[in-house]
Formats: C-alpha cells, sequence, structure tokens
C-alpha cells in the first residue's frame, strides 16, 4: 500500500482555555468611579434603617429550665411494698402513663393550655398596665408594616360589624369554637411560648418571648406553674378516684361495723342474764357478724391509707434549674446591626446594578424594540 503524498498533516490547535478570569482591578476602578453614588446609596441606607430599626418593636425573651422526676419510679420502694403486703400484690403493678414529660411541648402549644392563661394578671415594668394576658395582647406594639398587612382584614371586619350585633365580651371561651380574634391571640401566644425537651437528659427547657421583660417573666413563671399543674393533676387522676371510691367504701364498711356492734352490744345486755342455749346461738351470731364487719371495715381502712399515701407517690417533682427573671436587655437582632445590614445590603445593590444590571437591561430594552 502507497503512502499518500498529497496527504497534509491538520493542523492540532491548542485548547482553548475556557476559565473565566476577572479583573478585579477593573472591577476595583469602576466601584471607585462610582463613588458618589455609593455615598448617596448608604444615605438612602442609613435612612431605611433607622426608618425600620425603629419600626421594630423590642422583645424580651425569658427561658426557664425545668428538671422533672417521675414520681413513679419509687413506686417499687417502700409504699409499693407496704401496699403488696396489705393487698396480696395487687397494688404492686407498674402503670405506664401516656403522659409524660417528653410531651411538654405538645401540651404548651396546646389551645386549652393557651386559652387557661388568658385570664393570668400581669403588669408590665413601668406600672402603667395592670390586666389580664389577653387585654395586654391587645397593647402589644407590630410595625407600621404590620398595619398596613392587617388593614383589609381590618375593614372587612368593621364592615361585618356594622351588620351584627355585638358579642358579649364576657362570655366564656369556647374551646371548641373560637371567634377571630380569639383564634388570632391563640396562634400568636403559641408563636411567642416554646418548650422544647432534652429527650438524654430530659431536660425541659420553656421560653417566653414578649415586649415588655416585666411581663415575660410572669408568663413564663405561670406557664412553668400550669404545666406542673397540668402533668401532677394527669398523674394524681386515678390514684383520686381510687382514693375517693375507698373514701365512700370506707365509710359504708365503717357504718356496717357499728352497726353490727351495736346490736351485738343491745342483744348481750338485754340477755346477760338468760342461759337458754338460743340465746348463747344467737350472740354467737352477732359477734361473728361484729368480727366479720371488722375484718372488713379494717382491710378497706388499710387500702385507703394505701391510697393516699399513693397520691403523693405519683405526684412528680419538678426541679426548676432556672427560674424565671426579668430580662435586662432585649433579645433578637439588635437595632445597629439592622442598620449595619440595610445600609450594606443597599450598598451591594447599587453596585451590581451600575456595573452588571443597567447594562443587561439596556440590551434587553433594545432587544424589545
Amino acid at each position: 500500500m502507497t503512502e499518500n503524498k498529497n496527504y497534509q498533516q491538520p493542523d492540532v490547535q491548542e485548547p482553548e482555555n475556557d476559565e473565566i478570569t476577572i479583573d478585579w482591578m477593573d472591577i476595583l476602578r469602576r466601584i471607585i468611579a462610582i463613588r458618589k453614588t455609593l455615598y448617596k446609596a448608604a444615605g438612602i441606607g442609613v435612612v431605611l434603617g433607622i426608618i425600620i430599626a425603629l419600626s421594630i418593636p423590642k422583645q424580651y425573651t425569658v427561658t426557664v429550665t425545668l428538671s422533672p422526676e417521675m414520681g413513679g419510679d419509687k413506686a417499687s420502694g417502700g409504699l409499693a411494698s407496704l401496699a403488696s403486703s396489705f393487698l396480696g400484690g395487687g397494688a404492686t403493678s407498674n402503670n405506664n402513663d401516656a403522659l409524660n414529660v417528653t410531651l411538654a411541648p405538645d401540651i404548651v402549644s396546646s389551645t386549652p393550655f393557651v386559652l387557661d392563661l388568658f385570664d393570668t394578671r400581669v403588669q408590665t415594668l413601668d406600672g402603667e398596665l395592670d390586666t389580664t394576658l389577653v387585654a395586654y395582647l391587645d397593647e402589644q406594639k407590630q410595625p407600621w408594616w404590620g398595619y398596613i398587612k392587617a388593614a383589609p382584614g381590618l375593614t372587612i371586619g368593621a364592615i361585618k360589624s356594622l351588620f351584627t350585633e355585638e358579642s358579649d365580651t364576657t362570655a366564656t371561651l369556647n374551646p371548641f369554637q373560637l371567634t377571630e380574634k380569639e383564634a388570632a391571640k391563640v396562634k400568636e401566644l403559641k408563636q411567642s411560648i416554646l418548650a422544647e425537651v432534652d429527650k438524654k437528659t430530659a431536660m425541659t427547657t420553656i421560653t417566653v418571648t414578649l415586649q415588655d421583660p416585666k411581663v415575660t417573666a410572669i408568663v413564663a413563671d405561670s406557664v412553668v406553674g400550669k404545666l406542673q399543674e397540668y402533668i401532677i393533676n394527669y398523674r394524681i387522676k386515678k390514684a383520686k378516684e381510687d382514693c375517693a371510691y375507698l373514701e365512700e367504701l370506707y365509710k359504708e364498711r365503717q357504718q356496717e361495723y357499728y352497726d353490727a356492734q351495736s346490736k351485738y352490744a343491745h342483744y348481750f345486755d338485754s340477755n346477760r342474764n338468760i342461759a337458754f342455749q338460743s340465746v348463747r346461738a344467737e350472740q354467737e351470731r352477732l359477734q361473728n357478724d361484729m368480727n366479720l364487719a371488722y375484718q372488713v371495715y379494717s382491710q378497706v381502712a388499710q387500702q385507703l391509707q394505701v391510697a393516699r399515701a399513693k397520691i403523693q407517690e405519683e405526684k412528680p417533682v419538678f426541679a426548676v434549674v432556672e427560674p424565671a427573671t426579668i430580662p435586662l436587655l432585649p433579645s433578637g437582632t439588635s437595632r445597629k446591626t439592622i442598620l449595619i445590614g440595610i445600609v450594606f445590603f443597599t450598598i451591594c445593590c447599587t453596585i451590581i446594578w451600575n456595573l452588571f444590571g443597567s447594562s443587561y437591561w439596556n440590551q434587553i430594552k433594545k432587544g424589545l424594540k
């Protein structure tokens, strides 16, 4: 096979460099060229930052930490052994409650729990306002854009009020059917009150955020108290029901014993000097009835004592590791940070627009023409 002498070797072109190089010095020169525009943008950013920072109301946060110790864990101790000796082991069964401390977040965020906080008495730090929590929520401020956002709803509500009769404001809250205002306040409180549980340590952290430091501390303390009360009432509910039942049974068996004792004593006194066998038989029967009534009465009394002690045993103990205190400084983003952030954002937007955005916008307008 002969080689084609007319064949020419194709020129091998070196691969082009696809990497985009950025001329930082050119960008810096262009930024310096528009420095007067940036000064104006910074001024506008300062004005906007001041307006926005002053429009956002201050908020204060109070955090309370609880370390719960469930009383049911002690059931295997002395009281359960005492109940076992009295009742043949029937009282030593371990009951796993459906409610425990890990459900604290769900309890705090539940509507009945939040509604129970409505009547909590609160007082502002300056002492000018002393009212209920539900009334204080109406006094909380919001940014000016919040009023603009709520304006349509307020207008519609005002129009509706013209054609509907005014409801009784003193009526009892109905968790099953809330009004629009009540539902809005419930939602606001749910967002202001949070609870978290560390599954490893079982430490419960309750956080309350409101606009007045003293009100925040009072609400946080009330939330802790009501949460403890809620869990305690649930855990001792069954023990209280058992105790109430045994109280009634104890009174009945006590009366039966007293009646049998009275019958025996009366019959014995009436037939003391009579030696008939029938009299002795009746006397023995009444005595046996009295002894049997006493045995039943004594057993019920023992069960009642165990039930009373069980109420205290089932009651959980909450150790408050970090109590509620009035905060000295507001929480959240500071006004200085908001101001600096808005100024920085304004300058960045101005640079991007002058370096890149304006040219692309001009190209788009030319393409549309």
